[in-house]
């Protein structure tokens, strides 16, 4: 099984984190080989239009940014995939990042990862619940190559959707794929259930369930290496993290949702956690 991304759309804002968005929409459009690519800038005219209501009165803004987003893609994108720039002025950028993935048919999306200056950039939570697209969010300077992956597992049927997309990644760059699930010890049951007898319950209750699991799954899990860590005292999310850049992956893929047994991939939770850190990888989010 594989997914077919045909189309796929990259939200720019005049920022410094342009040029890595459009070199990996480059990249990324080539594995994938998709049809077309969308740059969409969103330029919120009304939040200067007061302040600026002289000087902006005999010019064209969006032509202006138009022409300057087409040169710099000019220079940056170099996949001979076709791209459209499209300049809009909305007041809410998600709501039209949202009407233009399903105007357009999308299936990937890509936002720049700008949580360390909180309040700029299009990226939010409400962005990840109202997409119903892929969602890959790319940090300044991220590494453009997908040599190593890891995908996040709780042995959801939602988790088993990310398979499919890692498995089409592993097809077209031949990269190296790994499964892991953090699983915590519930310790507030600890003061009437003994930990000798809590912690190697629970574990063998995961080992069971990830032997179902990927066997459900072998058609698009084959060979898929699974490692099964314990949360030990930090989060899921934070422990996923710590996972990633310890072994060097390029990106880390979670489902939007999942279960929510000992460890969550649920939008609210681990997936949103991710989603709004200041990550060091791309995190591709699978819908």
């Amino acid at each position: 099984m594989t997914h077919t991304i045909n189309n796929i759309l990259v939200a720019l804002d005049l920022s410094d984190i342009d040029n890595t968005l459009i070199r990996y929409a480059s990249y990324i459009a080539d594995v994938l080989k998709a049809e077309k690519v969308y740059f969409v800038h969103n330029i919120k005219k009304y939040e200067i239009s007061e302040l600026f209501e002289n000087e902006l009165a005999g010019l064209n803004l969006e032509e202006m940014i138009g022409d300057e987003l087409n040169e710099t893609i000019e220079n940056a994108f170099e996949s001979n995939v076709e791209w459209e720039v499209l300049i809009s002025n909305d007041p809410y950028t998600e709501s039209l990042i949202n009407y233009i993935v399903n105007k357009y048919e999308i299936q990937l999306t890509l936002v720049g990862n700008k949580n360390k200056v909180k309040g700029t950039g299009v990226i939010s939570g409400k962005l990840l619940r109202m997409l119903k697209c892929h969602l890959l969010t790319i940090p300044n300077h991220a590494r453009t190559k997908i040599d190593k992956l890891c995908i996040g597992t709780d042995f959801s049927n939602a988790s088993k959707r990310g398979f499919a997309m890692a498995d089409t990644l592993r097809q077209n760059t031949g990269c190296f794929v790994k499964a892991m699930h953090i699983y915590n010890v519930p310790l507030q049951f600890s003061p009437y259930l003994p930990k000798e007898t809590l912690i190697p319950t629970v574990k063998k209750h995961i080992e069971e369930k990830s032997r179902k699991f990927m066997k459900r799954i072998k058609d698009v899990g084959d060979d898929i290496a699974l490692e099964i860590v314990p949360g030990r005292s930090s989060s899921v999310s934070e422990n996923l993290r710590e996972q990633c850049k310890k072994e060097n992956f390029d990106v880390l893929m979670v489902s939007d949702k999942g279960g929510n047994t000992f460890s969550s991939l649920l939008v609210g939770s681990v997936t949103e956690e991710l989603f709004n850190e200041d990550l060091e990888f791309p995190l591709w989010v699978c819908k």
